[in-house]
């Protein structure tokens, strides 16, 4: 963004992220998810970690898997989240500002 104009096609997919990550509730869960151990983490272990209904935290869930921020896979009866690496360094690259130097 600090050096190239972000296209037409990319800005609706990183704007949909970063619309995704704007709600405080999803940012800690996306924060959970990307710093799991093994990279992965289990809805039973993110739920307790909130005041919120179950049925709550799927939906913010959703709105993440939907934003491409992270992918699922149902095992028996849980499902195990995972950050998606690529998008979230597209989002760093696109926030990144150099620093000038100083001499």
């Amino acid at each position: 963004m600090a050096r190239d104009r972000v296209p037409a096609q990319a800005a609706g997919v990183l704007a949909q992220a970063f619309k995704a990550l704007g709600d405080p509730i999803r940012l800690q869960l996306m924060s959970m998810i990307a710093s799991a151990p093994g990279g992965e983490i289990c809805v039973c272990d993110l739920t307790p970690a909130f005041t919120l209904s179950g049925t709550t935290i799927s939906h913010h869930l959703k709105v993440l898997r939907e934003a491409g921020l992270v992918d699922a896979e149902r095992r028996a009866s849980w499902v195990y989240y995972r950050a998606r690496p690529g998008l979230m360094r597209q989002l760093a690259t696109l926030l990144a500002v150099d620093e000038p130097a100083i001499t």
